[in-house]
């Protein structure tokens, strides 16, 4: 790979978490010129550190931005009695601290925290089944339901205190998911959790917010293409060309031919720019009506709960919670392992997702109490984008999170980013949900893909969760059990796809006998790997330990927490299991009794990741 590189490496982590951790190529494909030139790369500097951030903070902002404008459009003008800059301006603040605690104590992976799609739809189920609504009968037609918002309507005063259900519902969910990870049940789900229930996930996490990517889109479908146009070229076709070096490189750096692929690594901040500059004179960079406020908001502003109303906690809300909760959990753990696996480190272990979830329900409760009717959970775009970046740092996601801090002090200046152009969102959402997508197929091609057992979990799990919310979106009459908090609970859990896709690729998986050849789970590695990559399992838990543990300043209290708390600590792992050797062909599903038959080889060469 001396010469034109297929899988080029910038940059290395030279053993500490503050430099860039390139994804690195597949080891079929290595060399030894390969790693004496990535060797020769200094860690990751500030001023590419910044630049790298701000990347991600722009697809946090057309998150924030993108969720609160749906939101709020399922409300009436003139509710909100404060600005909606100041609603934003809780998000980030919540989201920022999330990201720090995340990538400090929490899973320790280079995560932003952002809301999403999870707590985003059971806020739209309660808030629209409590609304006011009235029946129309159209010409030779049937009876449907609609929102009442004229007038005459009675009861519209329920619109006033829909968004404090919604900050009561996120705060039940982080008390869920804090609990949740306290009791150390995302690790041990976690456990059993394979390539082929990480696959439907990941499928369907891409696919989940197309409909929302189109809308954004469709304000102007050209900006939108060009943006997508751009995107593709930098993070792709000019991925490999690589330029001089700049004052973002380490100036220890003792080579002077070690270049910088700065298409690749800027693959959001170029289109970005390009295509913002150009919608100014289209009129295309306007603060949408529903993130608009007659008055202007605060330059100062310091978040605390109890702003404007406390959150509500009703029978309905612990129900959309609930919701939230299982769902944003179902997602998080999705993208732990998604960012591992783009890493190329090893499985984050159960401590580290105890914390991760116990940090993110910390996270969603502080952003509940701040008047925010979104969570905090860890973001499958920014997670795309570390992807189209092929590097990834703690130290970036550090940075994020201090930005979005500093930000949600000043109202004022989030409202610039309601300028953000609607195809600018689309577009840039549109790629990184792309290569989420793509990233199901990876985990998918781990297990044995002739495998009819493996087929049929794979296309069950993707087509159930895509079936049942376009059903319940398409029902003429909504779903009336005769209990709303069970309507809410049954409409919001059936209406997410991520959720859906993992709990029946989860059931599948562990109740639907199987080798762990065939499951993906083997640990035997194929007779053309070197014997390098043979030695890698043993050294796996040693790089766990350096990528998953406490910091140094919390490590001493590990001892002194109660017995209950010991799963948010790592543990010196048996002894038994350190001189475990490769998997035999004919072990079996977690769950089920021996099922006999080793599945035949595959035809390919090893298991390949992103």
């Amino acid at each position: 790979m001396s010469g034109s590189p297929l899988h080029p490496i910038p940059l290395l982590s030279m053993g500490s978490r503050d430099a860039l951790a390139p994804l690195p190529p597949l080891p079929a494909l290595q060399n030894p010129s390969s790693h004496a030139r990535a060797s020769q790369c200094g860690p990751l500097t500030w001023g590419l550190s910044c630049l790298l951030a701000l990347q991600h903070f722009l697809v946090l902002a057309s998150l924030l931005c993108a969720f609160h404008l749906l939101l709020l459009c399922s409300l009436p003008p003139g509710v909100l009695s404060y600005s909606p800059a100041q609603l934003l301006a809780s998000s980030f603040f919540a989201c920022g601290v999330s990201t720090v605690l995340q990538t400090w104590t929490g899973s320790r992976l280079p995560l932003v925290q952002a809301p999403s799609l999870e707590f985003l739809i059971p806020a739209l189920v309660l808030t629209s089944q409590k609304l006011p609504m009235a029946i129309q009968t159209p010409e030779n037609a049937s009876l449907t339901m609609s929102l009442c918002r004229g007038p005459g309507c009675h009861g519209l005063e329920l619109w006033n205190t829909s968004l404090q259900e919604v900050s009561g519902a996120v705060v039940v969910s982080g008390l869920l998911q804090g609990m949740l990870g306290l009791l150390g049940g995302p690790g041990h789900v976690f456990a059993h959790c394979g390539p082929l229930v990480l696959a439907p996930s990941l499928f369907v996490a891409g696919l989940s917010a197309h409909r929302e990517v189109a809308q954004f889109c469709s304000a102007h479908w050209g900006l939108a293409f060009l943006l997508i146009l751009f995107m593709v070229v930098c993070s792709q076709h000019l991925g490999s060309c690589q330029v001089p070096p700049g004052p973002w490189r380490s100036s220890s750096t003792s080579s002077a031919h070690i270049h910088t692929p700065a298409f690749r690594l800027f693959s959001v901040l170029i289109p970005v720019a390009c295509v913002w500059i150009i919608a100014v004179p289209l009129g295309l960079s306007v603060v949408p009506l529903q993130l608009s406020a007659a008055a202007e908001a605060p330059w100062f502003w310091l978040p605390h709960p109890g702003e404007w109303d406390w959150p509500l906690l009703t029978p309905r809300a612990l129900a959309a919670g609930i919701s939230m909760a299982l769902a944003a959990s179902t997602s998080s753990l999705g993208c732990y392992a998604l960012c591992g696996q783009l890493l190329h480190w090893p499985p984050p272990p159960p401590h580290a997702c105890n914390r991760g979830l116990s940090l993110e329900g910390l996270g969603s409760v502080l952003a509940g109490l701040l008047g925010s009717p979104l969570g905090t959970a860890s973001s499958f775009p920014n997670v795309g984008t570390v992807s189209l970046f092929q590097a990834g740092s703690p130290r970036v996601a550090h940075l994020v999170g201090l930005l979005c801090m500093g930000l949600g002090f000043s109202p004022r200046l989030v409202q610039l980013l309601t300028t953000i152009p609607l195809p600018v969102l689309g577009g840039m959402l549109g790629v990184t949900q792309a290569v989420v997508l793509s990233a199901g197929f990876s985990s998918f091609h781990m297990a044995d893909i002739d495998s009819g057992r493996n087929v049929f979990i794979m296309g069950f799990s993707i087509f159930m969760a895509l079936l049942l919310p376009r059903w319940l979106r398409e029902a003429p009459v909504p779903l009336n059990t005769g209990w709303s908090p069970l309507d809410v609970l049954l409409c919001s859990l059936l209406a997410q796809p991520i959720f859906m896709a993992g709990l029946l690729g989860f059931l599948l998986e562990n109740t639907i006998s199987g080798t762990r050849l065939e499951r993906g789970l083997g640990q035997g590695l194929p007779s053309s790997f070197t014997d390098q990559e043979v030695q890698k399992p043993q050294k796996s838990r040693e790089r766990a330990v350096q990528e998953y543990g406490l910091p140094f300043p919390i490590q001493d209290l590990c001892s002194c927490i109660p017995r209950p708390l010991h799963c948010l600590c790592p543990m010196p792992e048996d002894p038994g299991d350190e001189g475990e050797g490769p998997s035999e062909p004919g072990e079996t599903a977690d769950l089920l009794p021996v099922s006999g038959e080793p599945c035949p080889a595959s035809s390919r060469e090893g298991p390949r990741s992103l």
